[in-house]
């Protein structure tokens, strides 16, 4: 039992940041749902997880209870529902990784989860299709749409190959997603599709201010690693703001570059040494 709990530590720490994630949501996933099993069993009525931590669409219920605008993002409401999001979330949260660095995935996650309830609590409250509805928001769509756009705006061009239906742009897989939503809000879970359309609109304006130099890198990484010690933090980080001052303009010229081909020709047409340099981009 102890080695098999070692083995998820050591694989949960070897992880890069969408792994990490990935962790975190099918921890809180198995603890929700043996919660609501005792609660059943015991007949205690409702479920603490999702009674706590789930977003209300009613302005009252997150002023005390405002950690639930983020919390809302690591609760599933069934097993296909995490299964689809996790899956999506590895896939599309490890190309991501290769275009942007970690602070940066987790300020599209974040703020994606974020800007996608806060339009879930706008839509309930000022669209009548959804005034008479009682429902909750749960889910971590909104972070994973953020950061499907933010990356097809960023390289629209690059084809993923799927089987039997070849290789297929970033633009279109992430437009075909945002057009699923949108003809899906009469159906059912309108609420739901709209916090998904907030987390591309945030993931669209996160990446065209990137592109000017102006993206917003919230401080968020600290939450999924281990505190280093503060003489290595300091000297890491002057050697870090030293290599960017030095030669900043070649360094984004490079980078440019990079991008450019790999739109043009795909990631797999790049030398090693530019794979090795786009790794370590990413890493910073």
């Amino acid at each position: 039992m102890n080695n098999w709990i070692e083995d998820i530590k050591n694989k949960y720490q070897s992880s890069n940041i969408a792994e990490k994630l990935i962790f975190i949501n099918i921890f809180v996933f198995i603890f929700t749902f043996v919660l609501n099993t005792f609660s059943s069993l015991f007949k205690a009525g409702g479920n603490f997880i999702i009674d706590w931590f789930a977003l209300s669409p009613h302005f009252n219920e997150l002023l005390y209870k405002p950690w639930t605008i983020i919390s809302y993002g690591f609760i599933h409401s069934g097993f296909f529902h995490i299964l689809f999001n996790l899956i999506f979330l590895y896939y599309i949260g490890n190309l991501f990784l290769n275009f942007f660095n970690k602070k940066q995935f987790l300020t599209y996650y974040f703020l994606g989860i974020i800007f996608g309830g806060l339009i879930y609590i706008l839509s309930y409250n000022y669209f009548p299709l959804l005034k008479d509805q009682q429902a909750v928001l749960v889910g971590a769509s909104a972070g994973v749409t953020a950061i499907l756009v933010g990356l097809a705006t960023h390289v629209p061009h690059y084809a993923l190959r799927f089987q039997f239906f070849g290789n297929i742009k970033l633009m279109y897989i992430a437009i075909g997603f945002i057009v699923l939503d949108l003809i899906q809000i009469p159906d059912g879970n309108a609420g739901g599709h709209l916090a998904h359309l907030g987390g591309a609109l945030i993931g669209y304006l996160l990446t065209r201010y990137f592109n000017k130099g102006e993206v917003i890198i919230l401080n968020f990484e600290n939450l999924f690693q281990k505190k280093e010690k503060p003489l290595k933090t300091v000297y890491k980080n002057k050697q870090n703001t030293k290599k960017r001052k030095e030669n900043p303009k070649e360094h984004q010229a490079k980078i440019d570059r990079i991008l450019d081909k790999i739109s043009k020709s795909g990631y797999d047409t790049l030398t090693k040494d530019e794979k090795d340099f786009l790794f370590k981009v990413g890493k910073n």
